[in-house]
């Protein structure tokens, strides 16, 4: 077993002020394979002082030599990156083949993609042509506080160490407590790359505990934070006795609109899509929405590729699905399965209970439920497992009000070969993101929502001036 109890503080690893130890478990074994301490207020007062007093000078460098900081993080990645498809595979249960070709990638695609869009800041920029002495300049907002995921970790702690960086500010880390091994990989990687003592710092705790004190601590100006929306509501609350900025990725209940004209993989791309990952992704489209005419033939051909899906150990290649993260959500996503069931909704593949063969680790059936109503309990409530529910709708105005009738807003989808349809789809859709046709967004293209899934924007220009401050400056010299 792993022991990692120190965290990593103004350049260097240290123990504890006070040791507690956490048990890290392999959800797909059930045993434990790390153990890590999990910090109090005294460690994240030093990370916190560190990262105060490392500000200065981190935000006086210029973008381009904060940039090749990062750049160097890139190239440890490169040099380790199967230990980091490892480390994910043990912590969160995903499968390796998954771990190595999506999860542990996405630290590499998102840095590079931050690289090329730190480019396009305009740190000082005249306001217009109506003003000649007037600027705007563009700051870092200082120290921040940022709170990560279980289910995605290098994906987003990417999406939150390295714009904040790149702003110019100095950053304290807490990961999930659930997945903390990745992280604790990442800042390797960065003390090997030669950044400054002080500019990253990671702590490892509970929401309860290091989450809180990072939120209400005076010195932080900011704190971002993925995960649920529970959990931000409840940041936010803390928050705001010190009037830092906050800034929430949260969850989401995304509907997949499919009309009667659907290209012929739209049906299963939606269905493997809402499986990804065993369902643990804010943006799964875990609603499909499909037009009367072709209602019947959907629901079994769904029926028919989720009873096709795969479960199986983590360390096995190929393209199964694993288990979800712990006992605790194996037990919430039973209870919305036996949910479903009782609200009258027709099972039509997978069902409560483990896996047929399977008698350890927290796997769960790919489950999908036909004749759903968007009122129901699992059309509304985020479940965070393989549970697609697949509701019919009549036309266009029928499929935007059902979709739209939803907390959350964060990912949408349509499939119809109708141009004209997609776009208006796609205006009339209440979601920070929606995608069409199975097509991915570009490079730089910023993630988000609305409503209850918060209003955070992560990736490209966007991700990098979440972490900016408006200067408005007038009478400057132009000689």
């Amino acid at each position: 077993m792993l022991d990692k109890r120190e965290f990593y503080i103004d350049g260097r690893w240290m123990g504890p002020a006070e040791p507690r130890d956490l048990e890290v478990i392999d959800p797909a074994t059930e045993e434990p394979c790390a153990v890590i301490s999990l910090g109090g207020q005294r460690d994240t007062d030093a990370a916190v002082f560190a990262a105060t007093a490392a500000f200065p000078a981190w935000a006086a460098l210029s973008p381009e030599k904060r940039a090749a900081y990062c750049a160097a993080i890139l190239e440890q990645y490169r040099k380790r990156k199967d230990e980091m498809a490892e480390a994910i595979r043990a912590e969160m249960g995903a499968p390796i083949k998954l771990a190595r070709e999506s999860q542990a990638p996405s630290l590499a695609w998102h840095l590079s993609n931050f690289l090329d869009a730190v480019d396009q800041i305009d740190w000082i920029k005249p306001l217009g042509d109506h003003a000649p002495n007037d600027r705007i300049a563009m700051e870092p907002i200082g120290v921040v506080g940022l709170i990560t995921p279980w289910n995605w970790p290098m994906n987003q702690v990417t999406l939150k160490v390295i714009p904040a960086l790149l702003a110019g500010c100095t950053v304290v880390l807490k990961p999930s407590e659930e997945a903390p091994l990745s992280s604790i990989l990442f800042a390797e990687f960065v003390h090997d790359a030669g950044l400054p003592a002080g500019v990253f710092n990671l702590v490892n705790g509970d929401g309860a505990g290091v989450g809180t004190q990072l939120s209400t601590h005076p010195d932080v100006s900011m704190i971002s934070f993925t995960g649920s929306t529970r959990a931000g509501i409840a940041i936010s609350k803390a928050a705001a006795d010190t009037l830092k900025r906050v800034t929430l990725e949260l969850g989401g209940k995304g509907a997949n609109v499919i009309f009667a004209d659907a290209g012929p993989k739209a049906v299963k791309q939606g269905v493997l899509h809402c499986m990804q990952n065993s369902g643990q992704s804010c943006n799964a489209p875990t609603r499909m929405l499909v037009e009367e005419s072709i209602y019947d033939q959907t629901v079994a051909e769904a029926a028919e590729i989720a009873q096709g899906i795969t479960v199986g150990p983590t360390t096995q290649d190929g393209r199964h699905i694993g288990p979800v993260v712990n006992k605790s959500q194996w037990d919430k996503i039973q209870a919305m399965i036996e949910r479903g069931i009782a609200e009258g909704a027709r099972l039509v593949a997978g069902g409560p209970g483990l896996p047929e063969g399977v008698n350890r680790g927290y796997y769960v059936r790919p489950t999908v439920f036909a004749d759903v109503s968007n009122d129901m309990d699992i059309a509304q409530q985020e479940i965070f497992g393989p549970v697609l529910s697949i509701i019919p709708f009549k036309d266009e105005a029928d499929a935007v009000r059902i979709a739209n009738d939803t907390a959350y807003g964060l990912t949408n989808y349509v499939q119809t070969e109708d141009g004209a349809r997609r776009n208006r789809m796609a205006l009339a859709l209440k979601s920070g993101m929606v995608e069409m046709n199975g097509t991915s967004r570009a490079a730089g293209s910023p993630f988000g929502g609305m409503k209850m899934s918060g209003r955070a924007r992560e990736g490209g220009v966007w991700g990098i001036e979440e972490f900016l401050e408006v200067k408005a400056i007038s009478g400057w010299s132009n000689d």
